[in-house]
């Protein structure tokens, strides 16, 4: 398919090596180029045409007959735009990998809880089908994946609206669209678009397909794939689709006659809605209802979303740095029971903070805010008459003073509803330096 081919990759992180690599060995001519010039490659740059470090690509846009752009790079930058008016196809690397995926694809996304409900549902399909392989917007990129893939292998992928920005004949077996709340807007500009980049991971399915859509949210609702859709909710005891009632995961799909009991919810370490939805994925996939229960009841749940820490002097911490928007945060905080001492704030994604504060009520004792975002939060709560904030320079500080703060009963939890880039490099790195902060709390704690 692309032996004697002309390909330029542009942006060289795990992805984009992943993929430039997997074109040389299928006989291409790959150009790699990255704008940062102390790029440090997995791999031996010798296998390349030439390397662009450094520079901009749009003075290299030319005779290529492919370019393949990692997620970070948006189709508006101008060199995309130029390729585009040329006739050069872009792609990313979701594209690429399927076009050479030999095997069904299961393709998550929605604004929250992608990665653990691509974890939850790779879990319980592998009970199903032990050749089944998690990948894509987490763990290995698809392109490291598809030559040690067979037909009788399932990716179950989580896809981020950066990735469908670049697709085209991309058509997963199943696709889920989980939830869509304002995020991202700094790179789709408005809510229309953001939408409509979600909606893309459907958009090549027919009626032989499944897409598995969230009925508690107003835009997913109102979705229209051309494949058949199955609904979940949380909220509303379904007609068909995936429900619960008394404390049971109930599902009804179209072609059943009778409801079936799925799995009891009580003691699951996720939030009902990722049950569910992971629940419905599988059924489509032909995964048992006993399958489904055992790997619900074993799931221990993913890093930095809602994990706990530790506890200290009665103070329960939770680290919850995957929450990089205000719909991720506020559902930490209904998640949590007990009155909270919440440190939030981040980098500015262009969100509006005010549903988040308006969550707040008497669960949330006091704020703790860091980050470029801390000012914005701050107008957005006197506006809202919530006074109880104080502001840091640093996450060590935010939790010195959370842990002076904290009395027995209380939850220290970080949930920054904010991107983590001003401060760090990824959401990863900032849920590890909490921990090793609030770990390093403890001990000094219990040397005393």
């Amino acid at each position: 398919m692309f032996k004697g081919k002309r390909i330029l990759v542009c942006g060289m992180a795990k992805s984009g090596q992943a993929a430039a690599k997997l074109l040389v060995e299928m006989g291409a001519s790959v150009t790699v180029q990255d704008r940062n010039e102390n790029i440090s490659f997995q791999y031996d740059t010798a296998i390349f045409s030439a390397m662009y470090l450094g520079q901009d690509a749009t003075h290299i846009v030319g005779d290529f007959d492919l370019i393949i752009i990692s997620p970070g790079i948006t189709v508006y930058a101008p060199f995309v735009v130029k390729a585009m008016g040329l006739g050069i196809p872009v792609w990313g690397e979701a594209e690429l990998a399927y076009r050479l995926c030999p095997c069904p694809m299961v393709a998550i996304t929605g604004t929250n809880g992608k990665t653990t409900v691509t974890t939850l549902v790779g879990e319980i399909l592998k009970r199903h089908n032990t050749g089944t392989i998690v990948g894509g917007n987490i763990g290995i990129p698809l392109t490291e994946l598809v030559t040690t893939l067979v037909p009788g292998n399932v990716v179950v992928a989580e896809i981020s609206s950066f990735q469908l920005e670049t697709i085209a004949a991309f058509r997963p077996k199943i696709s889920a669209v989980l939830n869509m709340t304002e995020d991202h807007l700094d790179r789709h500009h408005t809510m229309e678009n953001y939408i409509a980049m979600k909606s893309r991971i459907f958009e090549n399915q027919s009626t032989s397909d499944f897409c598995v859509l969230n009925y508690d949210n107003d835009i997913t609702r109102n979705m229209h794939p051309p494949s058949q859709m199955i609904y979940f909710s949380a909220k509303k005891e379904l007609a068909e689709g995936v429900y619960i009632r008394d404390g049971w995961m109930y599902a009804k799909m179209p072609a059943d006659v009778h409801e079936r009991a799925i799995a009891n919810m009580d003691g699951l370490k996720t939030m009902p809605e990722n049950a569910l939805a992971a629940a419905a994925i599988c059924i489509c996939a032909g995964v048992s209802a006993q399958d489904i229960a055992a790997g619900l009841a074993a799931f221990t749940g993913v890093p930095h979303r809602l994990e706990y820490v530790t506890t200290i002097d009665g103070v329960d911490y939770y680290n919850d740095s995957k929450a990089t928007n205000t719909d991720a945060a506020i559902k930490a905080i209904e998640a949590i029971s007990a009155p909270m001492i919440l440190i939030g704030g981040g980098s500015d994604k262009g969100s509006d903070f005010t549903p988040w504060v308006s969550e707040f009520n008497e669960k949330v004792t006091q704020l703790i805010l860091i980050g470029e975002t801390a000012q914005k939060i701050v107008d957005t709560c006197i506006r809202l008459g919530f006074t109880n904030y104080y502001v840091t320079d640093t996450l060590q500080s935010a939790v010195a003073m959370a842990k002076d703060k904290a009395r027995p009963g209380h939850t220290v939890l970080f949930s920054p509803a904010c991107a983590s880039f001003d401060m760090f490099r990824n959401f990863e790195e900032r849920g590890e330096m909490f921990k090793e902060v609030v770990k390093n709390a403890s001990r000094t704690r219990n040397s005393i």
